[in-house]
């Protein structure tokens, strides 16, 4: 049977480089980095070498980057810390947008439980965000401002930069979540109006249950997490040694193939939709999200007459794997918070499906599968 796998926003497989590197780190014996004794100091200095790398790629100090154990708590963390630490200075507002992920929107919905103010941004019809909406949203009593980098629903890019700059002049705290544009942008984050930024190791062919934050000097912050005082009192528990290993060298690998890498994926989503217009015609599908600022690995399409969780069941059987939206709520028959956020009409909503492409992708693989959704759609006309 077929075996495609377009689901990298999702998940990415591990590069044989990460595999490596994780099995190396977990394969060196018993260690823990607070420990003083040899076993404890040499999984300190790999987890040193590591932040040393990811600082390296990122452009910024290596003390300024907390390991975490996802994108999610990264978020999190980011939120929650820099909010209760601008609250002791008076600030209480928080200003989000309508396309977040859950792990900022809902993080952002409790913080206006515990007596936060939370203006939620809307986004136009491709997605995007206004700078001038933030600007008249961001105020002297603006504690945090969270707006993603590119959404990982429909691969929309933000104007996080001109609104960090807004932020900043107002001082307020930017976030941004970065989980789905990590690997995909390149920053300089010293010279970027951003004080803190999420990212995910699984995004980038690296392992699962690592994530990455960082937090500019200076930058207003308290701890989510209590207990020891790992990653400079900033984040308690002990770290994830061969994960974080794995990360680095997913993320070395990422950053110096990074033009190889967005041509490729780029090169596979246009021939997939080349290959569906030839296939459906160009009236039987719909392109969702920005069509020229977006990450170049996700194509999140709506097809006429054809519902996206009978589709995607299809898809599946056939050897196929999609998404109808982000991983941490396609489970449910909920319609996407992003599309609708986008006031996509209901007929495009509810036929959305998200194709997202990375690497051991080819268009080989593209063509077949609008060839499979095509026998697919005449099926279902048929029935």
């Amino acid at each position: 049977m077929t075996s495609i796998y377009f689901d990298h926003a999702a998940t990415t497989p591990m590069i044989p480089e990460a595999v490596a590197a994780y099995a190396e780190a977990a394969g060196a014996g018993p260690g823990n980095p607070s420990s003083l004794h040899a076993f404890g100091r040499a999984s300190r200095s790999r987890v040193t070498a590591a932040r040393d790398t990811l600082a390296r790629l990122l452009g910024c100090m290596p003390s300024e980057l907390v390991f975490t154990g996802s994108g999610t708590e990264s978020d999190n963390s980011a939120l929650f810390g820099a909010a209760v630490a601008q609250r002791a200075k008076g600030r209480t507002g928080i200003v989000t947008t309508a396309v977040e992920h859950h792990a900022v929107l809902n993080a952002c919905l409790q913080l206006e439980k515990q007596g936060f103010r939370l203006t939620v941004l809307p986004a136009d019809e491709t997605g995007r965000v206004s700078p001038e909406a933030a600007a008249a949203a961001i105020d002297e009593s603006t504690a945090v401002v969270s707006v993603m980098a590119g959404n990982n629903e429909t691969g929309t890019l933000q104007p996080y930069e001109e609104i960090g700059r807004i932020a900043r002049e107002r001082g307020a705290v930017m976030h941004v979540d970065a989980v789905q544009a990590f690997g995909y942008e390149r920053w300089n984050l010293q010279s970027l109006p951003v004080d803190l930024i999420s990212v995910s190791a699984h995004k980038i062919n690296g392992p699962q249950g690592v994530g990455l934050l960082y937090v500019k000097r200076g930058t207003p912050f308290q701890p989510l997490l209590h207990g020891g005082t790992q990653e400079r009192a900033r984040r308690a528990g002990t770290e994830n040694v061969p994960g974080i290993s794995a990360f680095a060298e997913a993320a070395n690998i990422a950053f110096r193939n990074m033009d190889e890498r967005i041509r490729h994926v780029r090169d596979v989503r246009d021939s997939f939709l080349q290959a569906l217009q030839a296939e459906l015609g160009e009236d039987a599908f719909q392109l969702n999200g920005h069509q020229e600022l977006r990450l170049p690995h996700i194509a999140n399409v709506s097809f006429f007459g054809m519902s996206s969780e009978t589709l995607l069941m299809n898809l599946d059987l056939a050897g196929v794997a999609a998404s109808g939206g982000s991983a941490c709520t396609s489970g449910s028959l909920q319609p996407s918070h992003v599309l609708t956020a986008m006031n996509l009409s209901r007929e495009r909503v509810q036929s959305a499906v998200r194709f997202s492409f990375g690497f051991g992708n080819t268009r080989e693989e593209a063509e077949k599968t609008a060839k499979i959704i095509a026998t697919i759609s005449a099926r279902l006309r048929i029935s």
